[in-house]
């Protein structure tokens, strides 16, 4: 080829790719207006930006690529997801929906992604294995015009849509309750998630910055993976290693936490938890014997909310590009039976799966009947 010829044909490359550049663009664009249903969905922090894609005609096909499936709070969301998609404000506006589970292996669910993108799915709903390592699917989204979201596990971008809860609160409020049951000294036992997902990360991160500005503070680390079985041995592994603790902070997997404790017959130190039904309980029981606890919940309908939002941003609704779920939070004299726990369900159900502001409002009996098979 020529130089002339070459020159031609950088010259179109160049307009072909701002030519794609503007329709995608066009197709999904900043916005000043204000967040579509802003009680649902509201806005991660003042500066987060807000997008308005290019609405088009339903009902939708909709991918959801769960990563992990090791415990019962993975497992509770697809099930709500799956009982919210049969609602009739949802399933009107969907006419396929697929959800698989990828493991643990992150090519693989980023192979999932853009499978189902390649498909032509309108939206690719992901609860990612890792904080990076997406862009090449965010790409690909882009060129297909699919709407690419994740949820639960934020990425470390901000060039697609992703809806969660404040995990660094979640650590805060967790280590706020024990300086202020336990003081500025002692020896607390940290039983973390999955390593190297961001919910773990910013949670520990979040308590962190809580405890270690107490020099008098030692923290001890486990990690029990969400999972009750897997904590409740590291739990009395560390407690047969290191003896008695002053406080304990336990991400998923609280009623194997304090199942340790009780077998263990430590003493009745200020546990912050999560909200599982079984730490509930045992909880309510034990407030007659002085434990005092934290127990901050962490929703599983966050998968049903991400397939919500999806939904609007297809038809051309105003949205956040990061949403926030708020954590809902009960102390030691606010657990009641019926209320936030319940005596007659599954140790394993995660209490806080309601969300009225999105209506995500489902019995436990429509949750645990469905078949995440």
């Amino acid at each position: 080829m020529t130089l002339k010829g070459k020159l031609k044909g950088a010259v179109l490359v160049a307009l072909l790719g701002t030519c794609a550049t503007a329709a995608h663009a066009d197709w999904r664009s900043p916005t000043e207006d204000a967040s579509f249903k802003a009680e649902c969905f509201r806005p991660w922090a003042e500066t987060t930006d807000t997008w308005v894609h290019e609405g088009r005609e339903g009902p939708y096909r909709i991918a959801v690529v769960n990563s992990f499936t090791g415990n019962t709070w993975r497992i509770q969301m697809l099930k709500t997801l799956l009982a919210f998609a049969e609602t009739p404000e949802i399933s009107a506006n969907i006419d396929e929906l697929k959800v698989i589970s990828t493991g643990t292996d992150v090519s693989a669910q980023i192979a999932a992604m853009e499978d189902f993108i390649n498909q032509g799915y309108d939206a690719v709903i992901a609860n990612a294995m890792s904080t990076d390592g997406f862009d090449r699917v965010i790409r690909a989204g882009e060129r297909a015009e699919s709407i690419v979201m994740t949820f639960d596990n934020v990425l470390g971008t901000d060039k697609l849509m992703q809806l969660s809860s404040d995990n660094h609160e979640f650590g805060r409020i967790q280590g706020e309750f024990l300086i202020d049951k336990m003081g500025t000294s002692g020896k607390v036992l940290e039983v973390r998630g999955l390593p190297g997902i961001s919910v773990d990360l910013d949670r520990h991160d979040g308590l962190r910055k809580i405890l270690d500005p107490h020099s008098e503070i030692e923290v001890v680390e486990v990690v029990g993976n969400w999972d009750d079985g897997t904590t409740q041995k590291v739990v009395a592994d560390a407690i047969a290693t290191h003896g008695s603790f002053d406080g304990f902070a336990v991400q998923a997997g609280s009623t194997g936490a304090l199942r340790a404790i009780m077998d263990a017959g430590h003493p009745l130190v200020p546990i912050a938890a999560e909200a599982e039904n079984g730490f509930r309980k045992m909880a309510a029981e034990l407030s007659d014997q002085g434990l005092e606890v934290v127990s901050v919940g962490y929703s599983p309908a966050l998968g049903a909310i991400a397939v919500k939002a999806a939904i609007a941003a297809l038809q051309g609704e105003a949205l956040p590009q990061l949403m926030s779920v708020p954590l809902p939070v009960a102390y030691s004299g606010e657990l009641k039976d019926g209320m936030n726990y319940w005596s007659d369900l599954d140790d394993n159900f995660f209490t806080p799966n309601e969300f009225p502001p999105c209506n995500v409002n489902f019995t436990a009996e429509q949750i645990m009947t469905q078949d995440v098979n």
